[in-house]
């Protein structure tokens, strides 16, 4: 079962348990799934579907600091309880230990020496590390290794 038919089946649960927060955060990412199949004419595969739910995940958080800065907490919480929704059909995030293995490896693997070397390393690691990590501390980690 691909990622969007297991988005579409915990719809209806939602719907059938009458779980408000989930059916709408569930109606929201189906949403911005279905516009980018409108918009590229072609339907998303699991991968695709990962980076419409992390993107989906980075704006609430930002969100949430927007939010918290402006003294709005209640408006916090709701994004918050979203984002705990969207990580529900996320993969396990990654530990320290391997997000570094898995940086080195990289590195080893584009012979990267310099940090003009960046971006082959980023495209080498980011599919590995797709909805398991935050590619921005991993791009730093990058930087500060090459440098």
């Amino acid at each position: 079962m691909n990622l969007t038919e297991q988005l579409k089946d915990e719809m209806k649960k939602a719907l059938v348990a009458k779980d408000k927060v989930r059916l709408g955060t569930i109606r929201l990412a189906l949403a911005a799934i279905k516009q980018i199949e409108v918009d590229t004419r072609e339907t998303l595969n699991d991968d695709q579907v990962l980076a419409v739910l992390t993107k989906m995940v980075k704006q609430r958080r930002d969100s949430i600091a927007q939010y918290q800065a402006a003294g709005r907490s209640e408006l916090a919480d709701v994004e918050a309880a979203e984002i705990s929704v969207i990580e529900t059909f996320l993969p396990q995030p990654l530990s320290e230990a391997e997000i570094a293995a898995l940086i080195e490896a990289s590195i080893a693997e584009v012979g990267a020496c310099t940090i003009a070397d960046m971006g082959k390393v980023m495209g080498a690691l980011k599919p590995k590390v797709q909805g398991r990590a935050d590619l921005g501390a991993i791009g730093q980690q990058i930087r500060a290794k090459l440098q």
